[in-house]
């Protein structure tokens, strides 16, 4: 279609295109203010929104927000779709979808026989028409289950990902956090370190670190050094103990080629990382990290509303079956999410529209230290996501991230999650916790005195246990 029209309450409201109705449909925030796509006025965006809800989902297998011929990520939606698992919705509009959504006889086991057939832009579209308890009871319904050397993502369960950073890459500062997180029953999603450097031989020494520390107390989770895909392919060449592989990720092509990767490169890696075949109980290998905001910072937009980009970044996260997919959703800053209430409606957002297509989705629940937000929106954010059944959180040292300078989510903020809504880490990691007397039975914390015992025979934490 070349325009959009729609007459509401005496007004005329026209859009040049399919990608203004969804810019212009989505709840206010910074970044599309900054890129000149966001709705000029409330009642435009009501407008949009009338408009979107009238719309056939077809319609986004037709109109390509951003062209076929331009953008291989494009591509990959257009070429990938399943029209099987599309046939039971076809004949919906995005209304009728988003009614679909909600309805009780909509089970989980209908969402995910029919991920296959909804695109990112289907996603994002039926997100601008929910409420944020809408975006929590849809997600709830939907348990998208990986395996590594643990299982991550079932109901009932709350993983978290040990981030023990350190500026200068200390392997004794690693390790005392790991340590810190490991009491309160941290890191069973996987224990990832952002490196100050990228400096390979640097990186290749935390990998061994990280295996060392696995091995030798023999702890069913997975480690990542969060490196780009390129250095981790080298070190698989040069024989490190790589686990997954991690890279960040966008929703087109020209901002993927900002971060130096393709779709063909992550192919590579995707097979290599695999075939060394180190899961025990899957073989999910791939981390991938996400963030609204990401192709406009690179100027690579092509006037399509953030919210929309990063589910299309979710597109090329589900070609590879990855066992964690983390949307770092306020890290980017508050040109692209100005305050809390930006912060928390995009953790929704990307929580939902991830698991709506198939990814295990989990979210740094963060902000940096200019935005509009403090500890207090963390928390309604975290509680809000654990309501909504988000597979995994940061267990960051005091929420407080030392090395890249920013605010995310603590191990006792997990420990809050668990607590408050009845939840366990990984079943195969709560039951180390009790065998290392870190939990009872019933998975209450303990003091970990016979944890602490153990450890003292693993070198590079014994000098750390007094």
């Amino acid at each position: 279609m070349s325009a959009y029209r729609i007459d509401l309450a005496g007004t005329r409201y026209r859009f040049d295109s399919l990608a203004e109705v969804m810019a212009c449909a989505s709840p206010a925030r910074s970044g599309d203010e900054l890129a000149g796509i966001a709705a000029g006025s409330a009642q435009q965006r009501v407008a949009a929104r009338w408009l979107l809800a009238d719309l056939p989902l077809v319609l986004f297998l037709e109109d390509q927000l951003v062209p076929y011929e331009r953008d291989e990520v494009t591509r990959l939606i257009i070429d990938s779709h399943d029209r099987a698992g599309f046939a039971p919705i076809a004949h919906l509009t995005v209304g009728g979808f988003r009614e679909w959504l909600l309805d009780d006889a909509t089970d989980g086991a209908a969402l995910a026989s029919a991920a296959g057939g909804i695109t990112p832009e289907m996603a994002a579209a039926v997100s601008k028409l929910m409420r944020n308890q809408d975006l929590v009871i849809a997600a709830r319904k939907i348990e998208n289950v990986t395996r590594f050397r643990n299982t991550i993502g079932l109901r009932g369960r709350l993983s978290t990902r040990l981030q023990p950073n350190h500026p200068t890459d200390d392997p004794q500062g690693v390790a005392a956090s790991i340590l810190d997180g490991l009491l309160m029953g941290s890191g069973d999603a996987v224990i990832g370190i952002n490196p100050a450097t990228d400096d390979l031989p640097t990186i290749a020494r935390l990998l061994t670190l990280l295996d060392d520390l696995r091995m030798g107390m023999d702890m069913p989770t997975q480690t990542c050094v969060l490196t780009h895909v390129t250095n981790t392919l080298a070190l698989i060449g040069a024989g490190a103990p790589v686990d997954l592989c991690f890279q960040s990720i966008a929703g087109t092509q020209t901002a993927n080629r900002g971060f130096g990767i393709s779709l063909a490169l992550l192919d590579e890696a995707h097979d290599a990382t695999q075939a060394l075949a180190r899961g025990t109980v899957g073989q999910n290998v791939m981390y991938f990290e996400t963030g609204q905001g990401s192709c406009l910072s690179s100027n690579a937009h092509h006037g399509v509303d953030q919210q929309t980009l990063e589910c299309r970044a979710y597109a090329v996260a589900r070609r590879y079956c990855p066992l964690l997919v983390n949307s770092v959703v306020g890290f980017i800053g508050p040109e692209y999410l100005y305050d809390g209430k930006q912060i928390l409606r995009a953790a929704l957002e990307d929580h939902f529209c991830g698991k709506l297509l198939g990814l295990p989705m989990g979210l740094d629940i963060c902000y940096t230290n200019h935005a509009e937000a403090d500890q207090d929106d963390m928390d309604t954010i975290a509680t809000m996501l654990g309501v909504a059944g988000v597979s995994f959180i940061m267990g960051v040292p005091g929420a407080d991230d030392v090395m890249l300078g920013y605010q995310s989510t603590s191990f006792h903020d997990a420990l809050y999650l668990r607590s408050v809504l009845g939840l366990a880490p990984a079943p195969e990691f709560a039951a180390w916790l009790e065998r290392m007397g870190l939990t009872d039975p019933g998975g209450k914390l303990l003091r970990g005195d016979p944890f602490l015992a153990s450890v003292r025979s693993v070198p590079a934490l014994g000098g750390l246990c007094g």
